[in-house]
Formats: C-alpha cells, structure tokens, sequence
C-alpha cells in the first residue's frame, strides 16, 4: 500500500490546496502575538510621581514649566543621582499653605530642605502618559509593582498546564476539533478582559488565555505541517513562525494608533471571532485520520487536495497506511530520558536551551518596555530583525548544519545583551542597535530548538521528549517577569547581565550536542547513544514523516 507521502507527491505537496491552508493558519499564527507579548503595551509604564495636592494649583500659580515643578515639589530618587525625581516618595508638606514662595517653595515651607521628611504616595500618583495601561488603572507601581509580573507570568503558568492537556485534546479528537475549540475559548477570555473591573479578575481570564492560546497556535502548526509533502514541511514550519513576526509589526502599529489598554484589548481580539469560519473551510489532517484508523475520511481530504490542486490521483492508490506502522512496540518512559549518558546529556542541554531561549526572548521584549525611547518605534526595530533570522535559519540548516549555527546564535545573543548593557544611556540609538542584535540571535536559537529537539530523541519516546523539554520554556516564561521588572530597580541594566550570562552558557552547551545534519533519525535509545559515531544518507520518508508533528509540541 502507499504512504500518504507517496500520494502526496502525485497530488501536490505544496499546491494551491496547501497555500490556502498555509495562508489561514498563518492568520492564526499572527493573532497569537498580543497574547505572548501584550504586556508591553497592555502593561507599559509610563514615568510617574506622587500626587501631592496643591502642587498642581501651586505650578498654575507660579508658571512653572514641568521640569521646573519637578525639580521643586519632587524628592530625588535615592541612588539613581541628580535629575532623577522619586517615583514612590513626597514631600511631607502641605503645598495649599498661604504664602508659599514660586523660587524656593521647601524653603518657605520648613526652612532647611534637607530636613523635609519623606512619606509615601497615600493620594495616588500622576502619570506622564495621554493613553492608559495596566499601569496606570490598578496603580501597579512602587509597592504593588510585583502584581505587573504576576500578570504576565499568570499567561504563562496558563500555557504550561495548557500546552499538555490542548496536546492530548489533538492527539485525542483531532487538530481540527482542537483549533475551533481553543479558538473560541481565546475570543471569549480576550473579550471578557475587557470588561472585568477587577485586576483579581483579569489575572485569572489572563491565565485562562494562556491556558487555551498556545495550544490553539501549536495545532495550527501541527495541521500546517502535516497537509504539506515531506520537501516543505520545515521551511512552512519555519515561516509559519515568521507569520508571529508580522504579527508583531501589525500589532505594534495598532497599539500606536489604539494607546488604551481596554481599546487595543477588544482590538486584537475581535478579529479573531473570523478564525470560527474555519470549521468551513479548514480540513483534518489527513495523517491524524489516518493514525485513528479513518482511511476513507483521509482518502476523502486527498480526492478534495487532488481536486483543488488540478491533480488527477492515480487510481492505483487505493489505501493508505500508516507511515510508522511497523515501528517499534515499546512504552514510553520519563525514566528513559535521563537513563542513559548520551541521553542525560541531550535531555538536560535541551532543556537548559528552551530555558534560555524563552528567558532572552521575552526579557528583551519586556526590558524594552521600561527602558528610555520610543517603545513603539523599539519595538519596531526589534521585530523587524526576526525576519533575517528566519532567511539565515533556511539557508543554513541543511548547508552548515544544526549545532553551529544554533550556538552562535546563543553566543550572539548573550554578547549583544552584555554590550548593550555596558552602552551609555545618552547613545540610545547604539543600545536599540546592540538589542536588535540580540534579539535576531535568539529568535534564531528559539527556531532552531523546536526542531532539533525532535532530531535528538528515539523514535517511541520523541512526543514525550518534546514535551518534557519544551515545559521548560514556559517555567522560564513564568521566572522572566520578576527578572526583568524587579531588577531594573536595582540597575537598569542589570537584567541584560543576566540574559548574557544565560545566553553565552547556553551557546557552549549546544556545541556538546551531537550534529544531525545527514544523519538518520535515531529509533532506539542505543542508536542515539551511538550518534556520535555513525553517520549516514538520512532516511527521508521516515525523518519527515515522524518529525513534524512531535516538532509541533513546543
């Protein structure tokens, strides 16, 4: 009998049917940004000061212009030196006295000006921004500014518990089935987030987000792949990944024109109510038919592929049959991820890796939310080099290879964050520069461990692997908030330090891993112990066939 890869050659592997399916989900792909990084705009922080009445009534009387005021009725923030004004303390004063002096209005009031005692913000604070975030409704500032982390670690406590249990439910019911299903939990929670009064509320629709959204993005990737032939299936992997870059463009442009949070909420999410027109248009996956034994419906999806392609199936494929059929019979283990050294090694790099590459990729993208400049035009700059990695990451892989690449990535990425670091803050410019760099370096690494992890793991245990390794970068995900946020108060470059350190270890780790360019996919624990010393032709049908779906986990 025919492999579906086999027809797929006759019917077209990446033909008109394909393209239209490539092109809808990478519709999905796109809307699943706002959710990954929202934070940025949905949680920007505008600089800000205690509300001290009387000062505003005082600056009107007196004509102060806004560094004039500051300079009078703010303290400076202690340890970040002159010309930086606290952003959690006030002068303890009373600015609605009589006979308050316009040149030296602390002097008239208690005489020496070192000796005005300090106090916190008890009336609030004044927020230097026209648009409103997070930030600025919930006054996640001072002592409440953990509950900003909180909120983004809450969608990624949401996509660890969600990517395992959305996994079983397309492994269990189908991609599609899967796909409508978290697609309308998504518009559902976006929605609601709206309108919830409460920041209680909007942590735990957050979380619920997080529970269904990458999970709906991770079957769109499993169905992209798994429609194309074995020819194309890593490069639209590769671009389905690059369709969350123009996300990110498209997304960056509606958070400049829409700058209130609630607005850009049900902005973002309202199109997405669209995706439910999929149930009409988008197919199953043929290959996940076929694994429940549902040849007829398969053959069915190939007739309508053959028809929309202009193909004419050869009436000798009658059946098909599953590409793996004959494979082995064992059970799969956590055990046998760490049983054996060469897969204790692959297993704990691995995982150190998603680690890492979750860690550097929404530290940069948060860091720049706090950092001097322009956000917008920042974040413009940021997302644009995504898309040079994803052109060097298709035209390297099969010519330099996997594990080279990969490390100089990581490398890259770590030297452009220390760099960035040690730059002035009066060359802004060279800093947006140095952290594009990064960014581009481990947008490529990122890339790359989704499908090299898939290249390192036997055949029976590959799905498990996946899984295991990949959790990783959503515990990193949950950590990253609290990294970024809390240790700008200490040094505002101080989170840089740390994404280099992580970055340059994880750099000299991936050279440890064995190279998986023309090797054939390993089928037993003993083979990958042996992959250091074997190379051979890899085996084409059998390397595209299982490694697409289990790549699809991460």
């Amino acid at each position: 009998m025919p492999t579906l890869d086999d027809i797929l050659e006759n019917v077209g592997e990446f033909d008109r049917f394909q393209k239209q399916t490539f092109f809808v989900l990478c519709l999905l792909s796109a809307a699943f940004t706002p959710v990954y990084v929202g934070v940025v705009f949905f949680g920007f922080i505008p600089e800000h000061r205690c509300f001290s009445p009387g000062v505003a009534e005082l600056s009107q009387r007196c004509g102060w212009r806004l560094e004039e005021q500051l300079n009078h009725t703010v303290p400076e923030w202690s340890g970040h030196g002159a010309g930086f004004s606290s952003r959690c303390r006030r002068y303890e004063v009373d600015w609605n006295a009589t006979g308050v002096s316009c040149t030296d209005p602390l002097g008239s009031l208690v005489g020496n000006r070192s000796s005005v005692p300090l106090g916190p913000c008890r009336d609030g604070w004044v927020y230097d921004s026209l648009g409103t975030s997070l930030v600025t409704e919930f006054n996640l500032v001072c002592e409440d500014s953990w509950k900003l982390d909180l909120f983004q670690s809450s969608v990624n406590a949401g996509f660890f518990i969600g990517s395992i249990n959305i996994g079983y439910i397309a492994d269990r019911f189908g991609r599609r089935f899967c796909l409508l299903n978290t697609i309308l939990a998504n518009v559902v929670c976006g929605t609601l987030l709206v309108f919830v009064p409460t920041y209680l509320w909007i942590v735990i629709l957050r979380f619920l987000q997080g529970l269904v959204s990458k999970g709906c993005w991770t079957a769109g990737y499993i169905l992209v792949t798994e429609v194309v032939g074995p020819r194309y299936r890593r490069t639209v992997g590769i671009l389905y990944q690059t369709a969350f870059s123009v996300g990110l463009l498209v997304f960056d442009a509606v958070a400049y024109a829409i700058p209130h949070w609630r607005w850009l909420q049900l902005t973002v999410t309202l199109p997405s109510c669209f995706f439910l027109l999929y149930y009409w248009c988008l197919p199953e996956s043929p290959r996940w038919l076929i694994s429940q034994g549902e040849n007829d419906k398969a053959m069915k999806i190939v007739s309508d592929m053959a028809k929309k392609n202009r193909k004419k199936m050869p009436s000798h494929f009658e059946d098909i049959k599953l590409e793996e059929e004959d494979g082995g019979k064992q059970s799969p283990s956590l055990i046998d991820l760490v049983r054996t050294p060469q897969m204790r090694k692959n297993t704990f790099i691995l995982m150190y890796n998603w680690f890492t590459s979750s860690v550097l990729y929404q530290g940069l993208i948060m860091h720049m939310g706090v950092a001097a400049g322009n956000v917008y035009l920042d974040f413009l700059y940021s997302a644009l080099v995504e898309f040079p990695a994803a052109f060097i990451i298709i035209v390297t892989i099969d010519r330099v290879g996997r594990r080279y690449p990969w490390a100089a990535a990581n490398l890259v990425a770590g030297a452009a964050c220390l760099v960035t670091a040690l730059i002035p803050e009066d060359i802004h410019w060279l800093k947006v520069i140095a952290a594009c760099i990064g960014r581009m370096g481990i947008t490529m690494a990122f890339e790359m461990v989704c499908f090299v992890n898939t290249e390192l793991y036997p055949t029976y245990i590959r799905n498990l692997g996946v899984m295991v390794c990949s959790s990783l970068c959503d515990v990193g995900g949950v950590i990253v908030p609290f990294i970024v946020y809390r240790l700008v108060e200490v040094w505002h470059d101080l989170p840089l330090v740390v994404f280099a350190v992580l970055g340059l270890v994880a750099g000299g780790l991936v050279l440890f891993l064995p190279e998986t360019k023309g090797r054939v996919l390993p089928e037993t624990v003993e083979d990958v112990e042996n992959f250091h010393g074997h190379s051979a032709p890899k085996a084409k049908k059998i390397y595209l066939c299982v490694q697409t779906p289990e790549a699809a986990r991460d």
